[in-house]
């Protein structure tokens, strides 16, 4: 038999809006530091709106100036092409680390030593100094004949110089990244799989790097943004990036500040382009956990848009 509520005594039960009632507590604080907030951003973005030395005219007429579009195409390139050396490089150094063959661990542990301890711009200027070491790259059997030999400034160019450079640079901090992602899944699962006889192939692809992800993905996702504003430190060995190519546009025309206006622009609309690519990432690998990844404009605005009920007084 189905018990059905009773209705009347339902709507005779006392209304809590009275003496002793709980109540939410007003944060009369928020409010007041987001308008603190609005208004000293809004008077900033007013002076620069009606300023006459921004010279917004510039600024519009420069963001898709075929030399802007050029240096943001190479800007994209190289964080694509680096990013990309920095991931596999950094799993093989961070593998090795984990490695049982101390061989394998200590050659790790020297190649992460020299590349975190140099500066990235002496190792971009090394790459692209290489062939005055190596005039020639060759690979020669011991006392024997020479399989191939290749001019070093032909296949090594300035591209590839900034590629090695920063890829190399930043897979040293990949491999600590992947390092960490691993030994954050428990233990007991590891020594659980290979009690029943899981290679450690398998065990690394079925059960660590799906629950290491959600531990390597958000660092990953920092490293390629900043990667995307670090490829600006190629101009020492002459390529046009997209903030090169600003400076030698304003070089010409002396609008400095309109022309770094547009180089923030560009540089603004990819990093939230990889924001949110990140965020779906986090998103995607944080399933089934407590906490959801993600950063997005929700997430920012919470402690404004979400409702009061945590937090209560009792009124007396």
């Amino acid at each position: 038999m189905t018990h059905r509520p009773d209705l009347e005594a339902i709507a005779a039960l006392p209304r809590l809006d009275g003496p002793g009632s709980v109540v939410p507590i007003r944060h009369y604080g928020r409010w007041a530091s987001a308008v603190l907030v609005a208004f000293l951003g809004g008077g900033y973005l007013y002076l620069l709106a009606t300023s006459d030395n921004m010279r917004w005219d510039v600024t519009y007429d420069s963001l898709f100036h075929p030399a802007v579009m050029s240096g943001l195409w190479l800007t994209i390139q190289l964080t694509v092409a680096s990013m990309a050396l920095a991931i596999v490089s950094g799993a093989m150094l961070g593998f090795m680390r984990l490695s049982q063959n101390p061989v394998l661990r200590s050659v790790s542990w020297w190649v992460i030593w020299f590349l975190r301890g140099t500066p990235l711009l002496v190792q971009l200027l090394f790459w692209y100094f290489l062939a005055s070491l190596f005039p020639f790259l060759s690979l020669t059997i011991p006392f024997g004949p020479t399989l191939f030999s290749v001019d070093t400034n032909s296949l090594i160019n300035q591209f590839g110089a900034a590629v090695l450079g920063l890829g190399l640079n930043e897979g040293a901090y990949m491999a600590e990244i992947y390092r960490a992602g691993i030994l954050s899944v428990d233990k007991g699962q590891t020594e659980a799989a290979q009690s029943v006889g899981m290679s450690r192939a398998r065990l690394m692809r079925r059960i660590v790097m799906p629950q290491a992800m959600r531990f390597i993905i958000p660092p990953t996702g920092n490293a390629t943004i900043s990667m995307l504003k670090t490829t600006s430190v190629v101009l020492i060995i002459g390529l046009p990036d997209l903030l090169t190519s600003v400076q030698l546009i304003y070089a010409r025309n002396f609008q400095q500040i309109p022309l770094l206006a547009v180089a923030c622009f560009w540089y603004l609309v990819c990093t939230t382009a990889l924001t949110i690519v990140q965020s779906r990432l986090e998103r995607h690998y944080s399933r089934g956990s407590r906490v959801e990844g993600g950063l997005d404009l929700v997430s920012l605005l919470g402690p404004l848009l979400r409702p009061r009920r945590a937090s209560r007084e009792v009124r007396p």
